[in-house]
């Protein structure tokens, strides 16, 4: 990247960190505040980055940002879609396809992510890929951000990957294949024609998976607007919760969050989430 670029990358960052204020990302105010917005230390924070190498890239030196931290600086100063290309475009990195992890999350969305702080909730897409969760999903799920390729869409791993299905009883397992296969046709229904990503993936799982494409065959469609679950978590054991979803305008993203069953002891359960912090899972 050329200096002048790189000088406003910079800027372009201490504009946008100058006007957040820390109640928009859910931190605290705290004492005397010598800067506008957040400090460089706080969006390091959140794009979880290490001060210095942000410190860099405000100055203008250092390393060309990837592509998966300039999605998180993205996210952790509320970026528009416009913001979020034009960030890339001072990087000299090609925008993300939509869908993908690195995919822009809806500042609104974020916003209430952020301001979900006694309940599981995550952002996915339409293909199940997630984008970004808050502390009590890592701790309630596993920690499922961030993974590259068809492997990023949970639908793909539950169909080829075994370990997939442990966060659910055994019993479950048949009602769940069959309703991320019927939601899955429906994201593809909703999208352009012209779209090979979802096209791509269900041509894969056709050929990799005899359940997936038996069950694809049915041609059974309905979005799981909502849905009870049974989670199993390696140190609570079976939790029960209500999933609900919010999407976004053009159903290709959305936010879900998680609920004690009623009825259950989950309120409890979850209450212990925090407590008992984050499984490791094998993604």
């Amino acid at each position: 990247m050329g200096s002048a670029r790189y000088t406003e990358l910079g800027a372009f960052l201490r504009s946008r960190r100058a006007r957040i204020r820390p109640a928009d990302v859910g931190l605290p105010h705290g004492p005397r505040r010598r800067v506008p917005g957040l400090r460089r230390d706080e969006v390091a924070q959140l794009a979880g980055a290490s001060v210095d190498y942000y410190n860099e890239l405000e100055r203008g030196a250092g390393s060309q940002p990837s592509e998966q931290m300039l999605a998180a600086l993205s996210r952790a100063l509320r970026l528009t879609a416009d913001e979020r290309d034009y960030l890339y475009h001072l990087a000299d990195r090609p925008v993300p396809a939509s869908g993908g992890p690195a995919s822009h999350v809806h500042p609104g969305m974020l916003d209430l992510l952020t301001r979900m702080t006694t309940t599981p909730a995550q952002v996915i897409t339409d293909l199940h890929v997630t984008l970004v969760q808050n502390p009590l999903a890592v701790a309630l799920l596993g920690d499922q951000a961030g993974l590259r390729g068809a492997r990023a869409s949970f639908v793909y791993r539950w169909f080829t990957e075994p370990e997939a299905r442990q966060l659910y009883p055994e019993a479950d397992h048949a009602h769940q294949s069959r309703s991320f296969v019927a939601d899955l046709r429906a994201a593809a229904a909703r999208r352009d024609a012209r779209d090979t990503e979802a096209a791509s993936m269900i041509t894969s799982l056709r050929e990799s998976s005899a359940e997936f494409a038996a069950l694809w065959d049915d041609h059974d469609v309905a979005f799981r607007r909502r849905d009870r679950k049974r989670l199993l978590h390696p140190m609570l054991g079976l939790v029960e919760v209500d999933c609900l979803n919010l999407f976004s305008e053009d159903g290709r993203q959305r936010l879900l969050w998680f609920t004690p069953a009623v009825g259950t002891d989950s309120a409890g359960l979850l209450d212990l989430l925090a407590v008992v912090g984050t499984q490791t899972v094998n993604p």
